[in-house]
């Protein structure tokens, strides 16, 4: 919605006789150009009416000078996948004096199709729908639209996969975004307004998976209210009507239900000062705040041992159960962030040999397997970073290549608690993490990938993120450390952080390969990556560079690799989308959990044997595939597989993009080393999703139906059916044998998104 920043011009105010004389002159020639220009003075000519297409009866013939129909003629705007619209395909220009039936009327000052400058073409400019179609419905068929790359596999993979987010941070989506025609183009300052509104409510039931683990070691802890076992009881419920000695009786709670709703407000600002310079920002409103979390009397202070504790309440709410109303969130105090939370600001300048991007930006690669944007509208993570990049590429062959440095983390800086103004500073390099990113990425542009597919050939994208950290020294310590005084806090000297040090040696290469391949209706792309590297200290002590075991076999390795794959099918004018996900992430048959289970050397998992090498893939969160498993129970998809074949159907689906479909998927989770799994062995479990969803037109936004815009709900539903491998080791069934039992969940996604 942009909102344009000049400001209207000064009117007149009808004040002095003159200014009157004025304005009634001005109605005067307004209201007799009205009246000449409602005489009929001459009948338009009417248009010729529809013809039967050649060889039907009735049909014309061909006139001289015509220029003849050619297969594969390019449509005037992009139509439904394997739809053709009435009309939407035209023969090349006639010659003059030559009427073409059927033919849509060329746009003043269009560029040709074809050539080599990909910047000549430009999409048409849009037309009103018409009330009723055309007679003739002859054209050719219309471009398949292949799905764009999900940056999530969850039960709407296809519908998700093609909404309208954020800039992403991806290279050479199109070349209008790399190129400016000039350094400094035409002025007009605009405001725009981008992002979406949404409530969640949710219900889990059963996700501890009846296992008896402690609750903060277990994949999913108990609810607090439910009594598991006898160290764990709850005996609070139904009290007995009658006393004894002045007491009721109680009973265990008993419950493995969990629910509860929460909402998010996202804006993403842009600022667009020229057509080649801009400011994006994204602004979070009430992130994920859980409705009713922060009632009326509810607040913390800090405790004297560390942490917070709750303040005694106030006297117009000295319980609970009189809260009236919700305060505002604030971070330290009722909730753990602000009401508002700025995510992330840069600027892009685009030049005639390329693209300058810096500031605090998102970062896309692929399908998001592990650098992931998180723009999606149920999306719960991103990446982020602190980078300056420059693109630029050659246009003729849709390459396109970028240069990075990111800040990764700058250690501690001169930022001062009593000090809030002021610019800091960092306090020193060595301690830096450094992070290079190279980028070469062979991308077809939008519009002539359209036309390749309509013509029947095949179209292929690809290319390769390459990234190398780096980090000397670094303080690492922490309040759970032995020397917690020497820790890099807020506020600490150079003298703190210095006594802190050690020699971390970390060093690491990030190759990330990304293919697709687009022919007709079928879309394929994979992207694969491997972490290769080492460290030298995981904790704070020297001692841990040495091996006792292997003394030959210093420091620690990381050897790690993933790979994600989807593939999808479109038939039914795209209302069917037929996909199959598949997805490894290596395991570590030296780490006994796949969840990080946290030691004294830092968040890193202990090694069983003298190995030292870390090979846990996992991938970025905001990568979905399941509702239970990996998205809540592990977080993500770590040190598993995964096959995933699913289906959505828009039973509904209108040209101006209101639609209503159904959605199911199946989920077959492996560990990749059995040892990981709780049980030890590799079958994780069986899940099944499904979900009914509607989607209302919005005016411009919804013109192309293969975005999300206005009112979006979906109501979502999944089992899971562990399996042996998350279930008891031998051992733990003679102490204390369980039933393994099924997890499900329900969500109801409500949103408005623009």
């Amino acid at each position: 919605m942009p909102i344009s920043s000049r400001s209207p011009g000064t009117s007149c105010s009808p004040g002095t006789p003159r200014r009157r004389l004025r304005s009634g002159l001005a109605l005067a020639l307004v209201l007799g150009a009205s009246s000449a220009s409602a005489q009929p003075a001459r009948r338009p000519a009417q248009p010729p009416a529809a013809q039967p297409p050649a060889g039907q009866a009735g049909a014309p013939a061909p006139q001289p000078g015509a220029a003849p129909a050619q297969p594969g003629a390019a449509t005037a705007a992009p139509a439904q996948p394997g739809a053709a619209q009435p009309g939407a395909a035209t023969a090349p220009p006639a010659q003059p004096g030559a009427a073409q039936p059927g033919a849509t009327p060329a746009q003043p000052g269009a560029a040709p199709v074809g050539g080599s400058d990909v910047e000549a073409l430009e999409p048409p400019a849009p037309t009103r729908e018409p009330l009723m179609p055309p007679a003739d419905d002859t054209a050719a068929p219309a471009a398949p639209q292949p799905a764009r790359p999900a940056a999530s596999e969850g039960p709407s993979a296809a519908a998700e996969g093609t909404e309208r987010k954020a800039t992403q941070g991806e290279i050479g989506a199109r070349p209008s975004e790399v190129y400016a025609e000039d350094w400094w183009a035409h002025a007009r300052p605009t405001f725009e307004f981008h992002g979406y509104y949404r409530l969640r409510w949710e219900l889990f039931n059963s996700f501890a998976l009846g296992r008896t683990d402690l609750r903060n070691a277990a994949l999913w802890p108990q609810p607090a209210d439910n009594s598991y076992d006898a160290a764990h009881a709850v005996n609070l419920c139904d009290p007995s009507e009658t006393t004894s000695g002045g007491s009721r009786d109680f009973h265990w709670c008993k419950s493995d239900t969990q629910a509860g709703a929460n909402m998010r407000f996202r804006l993403n600002p842009e600022l667009h000062i020229s057509d080649n310079l801009r400011i994006l920002s994204q602004v979070d409103l009430l992130d994920n705040v859980v409705l009713g979390s922060t009632p009326e009397g509810y607040a913390n202070q800090p405790g004297a041992g560390g942490g917070y504790q709750v303040a005694r309440r106030g006297g117009y709410s000295p319980l609970g159960a009189f809260s009236s109303t919700q305060w505002a969130p604030s971070a330290g105090i009722n909730s753990t962030k602000d009401s508002i939370s700025v995510k992330r600001i840069w600027g892009e300048y685009m030049t005639p040999v390329g693209l300058l991007r810096f500031g605090r930006m998102p970062n896309h690669w692929g399908l998001g397997m592990v650098a992931n944007s998180g723009d999606g509208h149920d999306s719960d993570y991103q990446s982020t970073v602190d980078r300056l990049m420059f693109v630029t590429g050659i246009k003729k062959y849709d390459l396109y290549f970028a240069g990075a440095w990111d800040w990764a983390n700058e250690g501690a800086t001169s930022a001062s608690l009593q000090e809030l103004e002021g610019q800091p500073y960092d306090l020193a390099q060595s301690d830096d993490v450094d992070q290079y990113v190279f980028v070469a990425v062979r991308r077809k542009n939008p519009e002539l990938q359209k036309l390749d597919l309509a013509r029947g050939n095949m179209v292929v994208n690809g290319g390769v993120y390459f990234a190398y950290r780096k980090q000397t020294l670094a303080n690492d310590e922490n309040v759970d450390s032995e020397h917690p005084d020497k820790s890099a806090s807020l506020g600490a000297t150079a003298d703190t952080v210095a006594s802190g040090y050690v020699h971390r040696g970390a060093e690491m290469v990030i190759p990330d390969v990304w293919f697709q391949l687009l022919y007709k209706k079928f879309r394929f792309e994979l992207e694969a990556a491997m972490i290769y590297g080492s460290l030298d200290l995981r904790g704070q002590s020297e001692a841990d560079y040495t091996n006792v075991l292997s003394p030959k076999d210093t420091g620690w390795g990381i050897r790690q690799f993933g790979i994600a794959t989807q593939a999808e099918l479109t038939e039914m004018e795209g209302r069917l989308r037929l996909h199959f996900g598949f997805g490894y992430a290596t395991g570590d048959d030296d780490v006994p959990s796949l969840k990080p289970v946290g030691t004294l050397t830092g968040a890193m998992d202990p090694q069983n044997s003298t190995d030292r090498t870390y090979s846990t893939f996992r991938f970025h969160p905001d990568y979905r595939v399941d509702q239970i498993l990996f998205r809540n129970i592990l977080s993500r998809v770590q040190g598993a597989y995964y096959f995933r074949p699913g289906v959505d159907w828009d039973f509904a689906r209108d040209k101006n993009g209101q639609r209503a479909g159904l959605g199911a998927a199946a989920i077959w989770s492996r560990a990749s080393e059995f040892v990981q799994a709780p049980g030890n062995a590799r079958d994780l479990g069986i899940e099944l999703n499904g979900q009914l969803y509607f989607q209302s037109k919005d005016g411009t936004l919804n013109d192309d139906p293969d975005k999300m815009g206005g009112f979006y709900t979906a109501v979502q539903y999944g089992v899971l059916f562990p399996l042996s491998g998350l279930g008891q080791l031998k051992g733990e069934k003679n102490l204390q044998p369980i039933d393994l039992e099924t997890a499900q969940t329900v969500r109801w996604y409500l949103g408005i998104l623009f």
